[in-house]
């Protein structure tokens, strides 16, 4: 119980006793920048679609005979 009061309690008191920033600090890396953001140029979702039409299965028998393990496995 103590070691948990240590761990918990300690590192909020010592932050308490912290000093808060200056109101004049100047820090550089505000989100609300746009100066480095590109535009998004218009993509047509469906552009690359190339139309495909279903197609018979195959024979697979000999495909599968052909990429089995040869031998008594």
């Amino acid at each position: 119980m103590k070691l948990t009061f240590l761990v918990v309690g300690v590192p909020l008191f010592v932050s308490g006793c912290t000093s808060t920033l200056p109101e004049v600090v100047a820090s550089t890396g505000h989100p609300d920048t746009v100066i480095d953001v590109r535009p998004v140029r218009y993509q047509n979702p469906i552009g690359a679609y190339t139309h495909r039409t279903p197609v018979d299965p195959k024979p697979w028998r000999g495909l599968n005979d052909a990429q089995a393990p040869k031998g008594g496995a």
